[in-house]
């Protein structure tokens, strides 16, 4: 059997090849590798099973039939998959060398989907049409600019959507028929990269329309669709900021549901007259925030999903009565998107745990039936045995209490357990006690705790949290990692002296901000498309993007602003590195570029300090190709076995 395994993880691999003569994994040729040691083939065997776990994702539901379009990965990247009922098959509808984001059916007649892609992880992406009984793909965007995914008119007829068409930086809004792809049209110019459509009225005549600022600055819009006449809902000028995020019309047409940070720290489901301004809180009994909603067709029910301290609670609220409906009860877990059947009594939704990869559900709220569409695979382990995650929580330097989720090897491991802290993204992204994929296997095989803080700036804390490590006060959720290096020197479980820091995109730039800043106090670092310079950063980053990233950090262009940005930036203070560092990157990464970190590992190499270089070709603000993942985790596995248990 040990021979059987050996060769059915060869032929796995077949798309990073293995040398013959040497055993040895190669790099595909879309990979450029420096510094990273030769990795014996036997590893991939020894991983395998940690590669091949798949996920689902709700993507809509048929409007004429009880099926749905998922999105899931047999081959390389994430596809449109077709499912008739609930456990059955996965029919795979597209095939691509890039990953689909979403994808939608005409609300008319389902007989045709949108769907959205980029090439290469370049986030330019493009819409595109599949007709469901030929098979036929057309391109209904430029092919060139950015767009949005968009959403359908209820009519079925028309598809809203932005583009940056005009000058690579303002996200336009366009419509289209989709069934006639010349019928694209500018609807109106706007100024910014935040525009989104959200709804339309239920005549069509009127286009809801969300204007961001930043994480905590945004407006809504009404656009007249027949003559691009825009009308401000939600007025400019107050003394304080309000975030205005997800906003669907009431069935009459007379308000606005929306979630909303307006009189509270967190963002509650409020009801907006149109007729008079007026706002009714919905939700002020839940002091966390409402994630998501989603409206039945006939407009008498309301789903929504609350984030309890990282943990998905659903809700299922009746309009007339303003009461919750009983739900069957879900495993703990974190909820994707959810969405009604326009039968207005299916509501279905995508949740993931810890010990569960994200799946598809659906529950019938009259006959309370909660139904499982979607069955991943696990790579053939059992995930009962997964850890699970404990909330813990530090004083920081400043008394604030800052927390995180916690994850513990299993008992075979004995003694003081190496850690990883894995910083998350964003800055205003939130670690969740989600599925762990490929992190499992530090944990299950190597021994390692892994901790997932949420430092301030994380979202889900409310807004004045949010706001903590704005501008000047960037350092401040650096000195939150310090904090926790601290706090692990106390746990008797846990080894304060072999410690790794990682992250991805802000959390990139946190792990080197923590390699520069805690050098004595980590073993070594993996930097994931992190930011290692703001300035050259907000410089470089796509345009479309620039003014909201410069609310977050600060605005390189005002003198002052520029001197802390290059003080706080990795590359100022990375002569204070002599502990390893791996970085890995996308070459066409649009919002990190990849300019940042090859400026970081030429300037850390200078130190004379081990550091790996993983870049992939075809790829962008990470890795979403399954053979780019696998190389990069093979190298990952091999680089904590060397420094963090090694020595």
């Amino acid at each position: 059997m040990r021979r059987l395994s050996g060769i059915l993880a060869m032929l796995l691999l077949s798309a990073t090849p293995l040398l013959a003569a040497s055993n040895q994994i190669v790099p595909n040729e879309n990979l450029v590798t420096e510094g990273i040691p030769a990795i014996p083939a036997t590893l991939a065997d020894k991983v395998n099973r940690y590669t091949e776990f798949r996920a689902a994702g709700l993507l809509d539901w048929h409007p004429k039939k009880q099926e749905v379009l998922i999105s899931t990965r047999f081959g390389d990247t994430n596809q449109v998959h077709l499912v008739h009922f609930a456990g059955g098959d996965r029919r795979q509808l597209t095939f691509f060398p890039d990953r689909i984001t979403n994808a939608a059916f005409s609300p008319k007649d389902g007989k045709f989907f949108v769907f959205s892609k980029d090439t290469g992880g370049g986030e330019f992406y493009q819409n595109y049409r599949y007709d469901m009984t030929t098979g036929e793909v057309i391109l209904l965007t430029d092919g060139k600019s950015r767009n949005s995914f968009g959403i359908w008119s209820n009519s079925g007829s028309l598809f809203a959507y932005t583009s940056t068409r005009r000058n690579g930086k303002d996200n336009d809004i366009y419509i289209v028929d989709p069934s006639t792809p010349s019928s694209d049209s500018k609807l109106a110019e706007v100024e910014g990269g935040g525009w989104e459509p959200l709804d339309w009225s239920k005549d069509d005549g009127k286009l809801l329309v969300a204007e961001e600022i930043s994480i905590n600055e945004s407006y809504l819009w009404l656009f007249d669709v027949k003559t691009g006449e825009q009308k401000l809902l939600t007025p400019k000028g107050g003394a304080e900021k309000i975030a205005y995020e997800s906003a669907q019309f009431s069935q009459d047409g007379r308000g606005i549901y929306v979630t909303t940070d307006r009189g509270s720290e967190f963002k509650q489901l409020n009801y907006l007259d149109l007729a008079t301004g007026k706002f009714i809180a919905l939700t002020s009994n839940i002091p966390w925030d409402v994630q998501s909603f989603d409206i039945s067709e006939d407009g008498k029910l309301l789903a929504f999903v609350t984030n309890e301290d990282g943990i998905s609670t659903l809700h299922i609220l009746d309009l007339a009565t303003k009461k919750e409906k009983k739900i069957p009860k879900l495993p703990i877990g974190v909820i994707g998107g959810i969405a009604w059947n326009k039968n207005n009594r299916d509501l279905g939704l995508s949740l993931a745990s810890a010990r569960a990869t994200s799946d598809i559900y659906s529950i019938d709220i009259v006959s309370q039936k909660l139904e499982r569409w979607t069955q991943s695979e696990t790579g053939g382990l059992n995930t009962e045995n997964f850890s699970e995650p404990k909330l813990v929580k530090w004083p920081s330097f400043d008394g604030k209490k800052i927390s995180g989720f916690l994850y513990e090897p299993p008992a075979k491991f004995t003694g003081k357990h190496p850690v990883i802290i894995n910083i998350h993204g964003g800055p205003e992204s939130q670690s969740r006690p989600g599925f762990q994929g490929r992190n499992n296997y530090y944990l299950n095989e190597m021994g390692v705790a892994m901790i997932f803080p949420n430092v301030r700036g994380s979202s889900g804390y409310g807004k004045s949290f949010l706001k903590l490590d704005n501008g000047f006060l960037r350092q401040d959720s650096v000195k939150d990692i310090g904090a926790l290096l601290d706090w692990i020197k106390t746990q008797p479980n846990l080894d304060a002296d072999r410690v790794m820091v990682t992250g991805g995109s802000y959390g990139g730039f946190m792990t080197l901000a923590a390699a520069t800043t805690y050098n004595e106090k980590i073993r070594c670092s993996l930097d994931v498309v992190g930011i290692s310079n703001f300035v050259s950063f907000l410089e470089r980053t796509e345009s479309y993007r620039r003014d909201l990233r410069r609310v977050e950090y600060g605005d390189e262009r005002d003198p002052k602003m520029r001197e802390f940005l290059l003080t706080v930036s990795p590359t100022t203070k990375a002569s204070n590195i002599s502990k390893p560092l791996f970085v890995v990157q996308g070459q066409n990464d649009p919002r990190v570029p990849l300019n940042e970190s090859q400026q970081m590992v030429a300037t850390v190499k200078k130190n004379g300090s081990p550091v790996w270089y993983l870049m992939a070709k075809d790829e962008g603000h990470g890795f979403a190709k399954k053979k780019n993942q696998d190389f990069q985790f093979y190298a990952t596995v091999t680089f904590i076995q060397q420094y963090l248990l090694g020595g």
